[in-house]
């Protein structure tokens, strides 16, 4: 048996192969402009044969080991095919076709990040990267976020954020205060309202007992009349005013000068201070002698 080669190149294979190319329609070859094309289908078909043509570059590209050269190339190629796709995209539209521009893929970073890069390294609007080109030197750094600087706030930011709310005066507003006092309020006027119906028992066991001539039961613990309260609060008063006697009492062991005596020393001394200023030691004992032998006091 034959192998498979010599059977390519025998003679009647050779010919049945040039007899179907023969057949076969001259292959068709795409319009270098979108506007040339007049047929939607023919249209759509162009635009399925630019899709496959960036699928295949789309996968060549992800070799990191093309090298920079290739890489840049591919990169090049991809984006003309894809600028030519959206021209064949806007003719369809033009014919009647459906929008294929509304699910356009976008630009995403090393980690699928979609970021918005509208003319990176200067090469015009809309240019993309793909796979390993995304690594070469120059391109990673346009898919780097610059470090957020955080401004300093000046007094001016701090204090323009300052109102009502930050001083409390809107604490009430939220409904927690609210909801605190609420059955704290109702408890206490439980308590007020169970006093005073107290105490109106009692009044009215009072006004019984005044108008059948009978004796009135004691009140109970912690309630008094009005007449027991009098009598409590004289007590209490008596007792206070014990106290501050006790306090005011003071038992005076030396005499004491009263203010006249204290007056007449000062000024003495203010005397002796003066005359000690203004006259010599000889004078002040001679005086001091004079007083002693007339006898004067002052």
């Amino acid at each position: 048996m034959a192998r498979n080669e010599e059977k390519a190149q025998s003679m009647l294979n050779r010919f049945i192969t040039l007899k179907n190319e023969e057949k076969k329609k001259p292959k068709e070859r795409r319009p270098y402009l979108a506007s040339e094309c007049r047929d939607l289908a023919e249209a759509d078909k162009w635009r399925q044969q630019i899709m496959r043509e960036i699928g295949r570059k789309v996968a060549e590209i992800q070799n990191e080991g093309l090298g920079e050269h290739r890489l840049r190339d591919l990169n090049d190629e991809i984006n003309k095919l894809i600028r030519e796709k959206s021209h064949w995209e806007r003719r369809i539209i033009e014919l009647g076709g459906p929008n294929y521009t509304k699910h356009s893929a976008k630009m995403t970073d090393l980690e699928g990040n979609i970021v918005d890069v509208p003319n990176p390294s200067g090469r015009g609007p809309g240019y993309r990267y793909f796979g390993a080109a995304k690594k070469l030197p120059g391109v990673r750094e346009l898919f780097e976020k610059p470090p957020e600087l955080r401004k300093r706030k000046s007094r001016y930011d701090i204090y323009k954020r300052i109102d009502a709310s930050y001083y409390g005066y809107r604490d009430d507003e939220d409904g927690v205060l609210e909801k605190v006092e609420g059955p704290a309020e109702e408890r206490m006027r439980a308590a007020k309202l169970a006093e005073w119906e107290a105490l109106e028992e009692i009044k009215r066991e009072a006004r019984r007992a005044v108008k059948s001539g009978e004796v009135a039961s004691v009140a109970p613990a912690g309630i008094l009349f009005e007449e027991e309260e009098d009598v409590v609060e004289e007590e209490r008063q008596a007792a206070r005013e014990k106290e501050n006697e006790k306090e005011r009492e003071f038992v005076v062991h030396v005499p004491l000068p009263d203010e006249k005596e204290i007056e007449r020393m000062v000024v003495e001394k203010k005397k002796m201070e003066l005359l000690s200023k203004y006259t010599s030691e000889g004078l002040l004992e001679e005086q001091t002698e004079a007083k002693a032998m007339l006898n004067i006091q002052r």
